[in-house]
C-alpha cells in the first residue's frame, strides 16, 4: 500500500552567521499508515533526554566549558532501509497522466563523552539532526566538527543560543548559564486566547482546586462544551514546558493531565490557571551557575493520600546540579 505525504512548512531563526530568517518546505510522509511487520520492523529515532541537555548545561556553567551547536542537512537521508516503501505523489509534483503511479526512495543513545589524551574532555548530544558539543578547548571542539563535516553534510550554528525551541544564553563573566522557553511560551500563551487582559496569579495552582473524577463531565451539555475546548492541546504544550525549562509547573501539569479522557468544567478552570501563571513568568527557566556545588543533591518529599480519587500519595523529587535542576 502507498503512504500519503504532507508538505510542513516553517520559519526558523537566523542563526550567528546568517541573522534573516528562513523558510523550509520538508515533505515528509504519513508514517502511521505503515504496519508494523510490512513496511517496518523497527523504528528508532536517536533522541536525547532533556535531563542530558540540562546536565550538559550544568557543566558548561561549572567548568566553563565551550559550548557549540550544529545541525545535520537532510539526516533522513543517512538512514538505510531494508524495506520497500512506496509513497503517493506530493502535492505539486504530481505527473499529468501517471496519477496513480507512486514515489519509490532508495535511500532512505544519545550522549557521547570522550575523554582526551591531556586530561580534559569533549561531549556530544544529539537529537535526531541537532548536536551539541562542549569542550574547554575549542580547538578540539572545532576538530570534531571538521571529522564530522567529513562524513555527513553539517551546518554549523556557531555558539549554542536556541535548541528545540529553547533558548540558551551565557554569562561568561561570571559564570552562568540561563535556559528558558520565552518564545515558545508566547506563542503557547497567544495561540490560546491569553493577552495583556489575562488576570495574573502568582502560583501554579490555587489550593482550592480539589480535582477529581467527581468533576468529570457528566450531562451531554458540558461535554458539548468541553468538546469545544482544546483541552488536550493546552495539556500537551504544557506538558512540554514542565519538561523542558519550567519545572515549576509540574506538581500542577501532573493533577490537569489524569483527566484527558473526560474532563469537566473544573479542570479546564485549572488548566486556565496554569496559562494566567505561566502568562506572568514566561521569563522564568533554568539557571545554572558557577561555584554553586559540583555534587548532585536529591530532594524527595510526598503528601498523605491526596489522591482523592484512590487515596494514594503523590511523591516528587528534584536533584540539583551546579544550582539548577536537572531532572
Amino acid at each position: 500500500m502507498a503512504i500519503g505525504n504532507k508538505w510542513v512548512y516553517t520559519k526558523k531563526q537566523g542563526s550567528p552567521n546568517q541573522s534573516t530568517p528562513r523558510y523550509k518546505a520538508r515533505l515528509v510522509t504519513k508514517g502511521f499508515a505503515q504496519k508494523e511487520g510490512i513496511d517496518y520492523n523497527e523504528v528508532f529515532s536517536p533522541v536525547v533526554k532533556h535531563t542530558s541537555i540540562h546536565i550538559l548545561l550544568a557543566l558548561v556553567a561549572e567548568y566553563e566549558l565551550e559550548l557549540a551547536q550544529l545541525d545535520v542537512k537532510t539526516a533522513f537521508l543517512h538512514g538505510g532501509l531494508e524495506e520497500e516503501i512506496y509513497m503517493i505523489q506530493p502535492c505539486g509534483f504530481r505527473v499529468v497522466g501517471k496519477e496513480n503511479h507512486v514515489c519509490r526512495s532508495e535511500h532512505d543513545h544519545c550522549v557521547y563523552f570522550r575523554r582526551l589524551p591531556y586530561g580534559t574532555f569533549i561531549y556530544l548530544l544529539l537529537y535526531v539532526d541537532d548536536m551539541l558539543i562542549a569542550s574547554r578547548i575549542r580547538d578540539e571542539i572545532e576538530r570534531l566538527k571538521k571529522q564530522l563535516a567529513s562524513e555527513f553534510e553539517m551546518k554549523d550554528l556557531g555558539d549554542a543560543q536556541r535548541i528545540l525551541r529553547m533558548e540558551i544564553r551565557r554569562d561568561k563573566k561570571n559564570g552562568c548559564v540561563w535556559f528558558t522557553q520565552k518564545s515558545y511560551l508566547k506563542k503557547v500563551l497567544e495561540r490560546f486566547s491569553m493577552d495583556d487582559k489575562t488576570k495574573l496569579v502568582c502560583t501554579p495552582l490555587a489550593p482550592y482546586f480539589k480535582l477529581s473524577s467527581s468533576s468529570c463531565s457528566r450531562s451531554q451539555e458540558e461535554r458539548n462544551y468541553m468538546a469545544r475546548v482544546s483541552y488536550a492541546s493546552v495539556v500537551g504544550s504544557l506538558m512540554y514546558a514542565m519538561v523542558c525549562t519550567r519545572p515549576d509547573i509540574s506538581q500542577a501539569v501532573s493533577m490537569v493531565s489524569k483527566y484527558m479522557h473526560n474532563p469537566g468544567k473544573n479542570h479546564w478552570l485549572a488548566v486556565k490557571w496554569i496559562l494566567r501563571y505561566l502568562y506572568g513568568t514566561v521569563d522564568v527557566g533554568l539557571l545554572f551557575k558557577k561555584d554553586c556545588g559540583q555534587q548532585c543533591v536529591g530532594y524527595c518529599d510526598s503528601d498523605f493520600a491526596g489522591d482523592l480519587d484512590k487515596r494514594r500519595s503523590t511523591t516528587g523529587y528534584v536533584f540539583i546540579l551546579s544550582g539548577g535542576l536537572v531532572n
